[in-house]
């Protein structure tokens, strides 16, 4: 338990944070990743040249220290970060490294304002939020040990087939090498892949959503080659579509995450942009194979039809359902692309509203950070709850550090 006066002091240091939280965690990162570099392997490299880690930690060191007195608020993004914990796999041990040297950090940025009492507040603070964290992680891993067919940590699976699932996204069927059984796992849910990157040189792990819900005897990761302009191309997307082929082996964690598919019999809006479409080929997928006769709207957005993933497959689901509907929104079309989609250009309330979405809807959302804060905005305008909005975000996440 933290003292009255730690808590204090741990206060004190939030408009430090708010101004200087960002040079902290670079400084943290750089001095952690050259001192402790067994660690790297842990850190997607792309997220840290492009100072999205530093930033998501800045954040979340902010929040903190923003609800010291009472981190119940907090207790959801500390679930999010113990999931992408687990399929990392993050071990207790490695806390102490972290520790460590986050508060010489604090020493070395701060300077003369970083008195003894201070650091050693922000030490118990510290311990505090490593003991919640490891707690978190621990009954993730424990759960996923005693599943039926479960494990935890990494585990080799064997590439059973490959297929191209779009322009730039290859689909990868997955078995356990050692021929065991596979947990049930959710539809929405992810795993990560860990593989090495010879131009890194260095193991890398990084999520995937399993974007089929079938299960059995294999699963299913759908991956897009990122190669945006201006910056440097994906590492790991790269890597497996160039060099991961059948037969091969790759370590896999086991299935986690909570944006999964909810049971009922209300109306079921799945709405993604780009390769944000994985977690809902799994969810429309599973009320296909529920013979669910709950009002299903799929709703996309994409570059064109060539861009568009898994196209072929959604459009087999949506015609197996008694009251589905697909409408794609296209940004770039091709020619003839108008023909078959709702609206060319991007959604906005008023053409979302159009589509009378019912009100009593849960809305699943999954694409670019921009794309889903602006969406959530104009689902909200077309009277859905944002208790009823639904979202997951790919890579670093709102809170997470790692």
């Amino acid at each position: 338990m933290l003292t009255p006066r730690q808590i204090e002091l741990i206060k004190a240091t939030v408009p430090v944070l708010r101004e200087h939280g960002v040079a902290l965690t670079t400084h943290f990162y750089k001095r952690m990743l050259s001192g402790n570099p067994e660690v790297k392997n842990l850190f997607n490299q792309a997220h840290q040249a492009k100072g999205h880690q530093q930033r998501a930690l800045a954040n979340a060191v902010l929040a903190y220290a923003e609800n010291i007195e009472d981190p119940t608020p907090l207790l959801p993004a500390v679930r999010h970060i113990a999931v992408k914990h687990c399929t990392i796999g993050v071990r207790a041990e490695q806390y102490g490294v972290v520790g460590k040297h986050l508060l010489a950090s604090i020493r070395e940025v701060l300077g003369e304002a970083a008195t003894d009492e201070l650091v050693d507040a922000w030490a118990a603070a510290y311990g505090q939020l490593a003991d919640i964290l490891i707690g978190a992680e621990s009954d993730i891993y424990k759960e996923q040990a005693m599943a039926e067919g479960g494990w935890a940590g990494w585990r080799p699976f064997r590439v059973v087939r490959r297929e191209e699932a779009g322009s730039d996204v290859v689909s990868f069927y997955l078995a356990p090498s050692d021929g065991g059984r596979l947990p049930e796992f959710k539809p929405g849910q992810f795993v990560s892949v860990r593989a090495f990157i010879k131009e890194l040189g260095l193991s890398q792990p990084r999520q995937y959503t399993l974007s089929s819900c079938e299960g059995g005897s294999m699963i299913r990761i759908s991956v897009k080659r990122e190669c945006p302009e201006g910056s440097p191309r994906g590492a790991m997307s790269n890597h497996l579509h160039d060099n991961l082929q059948e037969g091969d082996v790759i370590e896999v964690s086991a299935p986690l995450g909570d944006f999964v598919l909810k049971d009922g019999d209300n109306a079921v809006v799945l709405f993604s942009a780009g390769i944000g479409i994985t977690p809902m080929a799994a969810m429309l997928e599973a009320l296909v194979r529920k013979e669910s006769r709950r009002p299903v709207r799929f709703i996309h957005v994409a570059r064109n039809s060539q861009s568009f993933p898994l196209m072929s497959e959604i459009e087999a689901n949506i015609s197996r359902l008694p009251d589905a509907s697909l409408q794609v929104f296209y940004t770039k079309p091709l020619g003839g692309d108008a023909l078959r989609c709702c609206c060319v250009g991007r959604p906005c309330g008023e053409s979302l509203k159009k589509l009378c979405i019912p009100a009593d809807a849960d809305v699943y959302l999954c694409g670019p950070t921009a794309f889903m804060d602006e969406q959530r905005k104009a689902l909200q305008e077309c009277g859905i709850p944002a208790s009823q909005i639904h979202h997951e975000v790919f890579g670093t996440g709102e809170m997470a550090g790692s």
